[in-house]
């Protein structure tokens, strides 16, 4: 069976063992592959072998293209603060969540503490998040998006709150509960629980 090679950012959100190192060989399809090298035959790609289904590669496409402009509305903003993807990732969670440990969102992000400590000073040095002692335990430490985090959180997210819309807007009444479906159903079995703690599936 084809097993498609995924090379994310570092800093990617998702399961460790999927992170892989662009540095490294790779197997594919039994075969050892070099980094950077293509060994696949793109006349083959869209072929499914025998008793297999086709690969989804429509849903693949439109989901690369959906993403990219999802995330390019707020890319250019980032830049300008010096900051990247990383940094509105943990702007999202601490805004979603006031007074989030930063164990929850190491378990959430799934980027190593090293990462998350580098973006974290950054976003405190520049006064856009700030950490507290937990009450009952001091060894917590609690985030806190500033006025000053919350209101580039919300510029952040007017741009991509708008293109959600639109797109919800154009769909079927029923539309929105089949997206939100959708993204559960690619999320982790193990972290279904997760997403209702963090109240992502209260519309489902």
């Amino acid at each position: 069976m084809l097993l498609p090679v995924i090379l994310p950012h570092r800093l990617a959100i998702g399961k460790p063992e999927r992170l892989w190192d662009k540095a490294k060989s790779c197997v594919f399809d039994g075969v050892m592959m070099a980094s950077g090298k293509i060994n696949v035959n793109k006349a083959d790609i869209n072929l499914a072998r025998a008793g297999e289904p086709a690969m989804p590669l429509d849903v693949m496409g439109l989901f690369f293209f959906a993403y990219r402009d999802f995330v390019g509305d707020a890319d250019a903003l980032l830049e300008r603060q010096g900051f990247g993807r990383a940094h509105h990732r943990v702007l999202y969670f601490v805004n979603l969540r006031p007074g989030m440990p930063v164990a929850d969102l190491l378990d959430i992000l799934k980027i190593t503490k090293q990462s998350l400590a580098r973006v974290l000073r950054q976003l405190v040095d520049n006064g856009y998040v700030e950490q507290k002692t937990g009450e009952t335990d001091r060894r917590q430490r609690l985030l806190y998006a500033t006025e000053k985090g919350r209101g580039l959180f919300e510029t952040l997210s007017a741009t991509q709150t708008s293109r959600i819309e639109s797109a919800i807007a154009a769909l079927p009444p029923e539309g929105k509960r089949t997206v939100l479906r959708f993204f559960v159903g690619m999320v982790e079995p193990e972290d279904r629980g997760l997403l209702d703690r963090l109240k992502l599936t209260e519309e489902l």
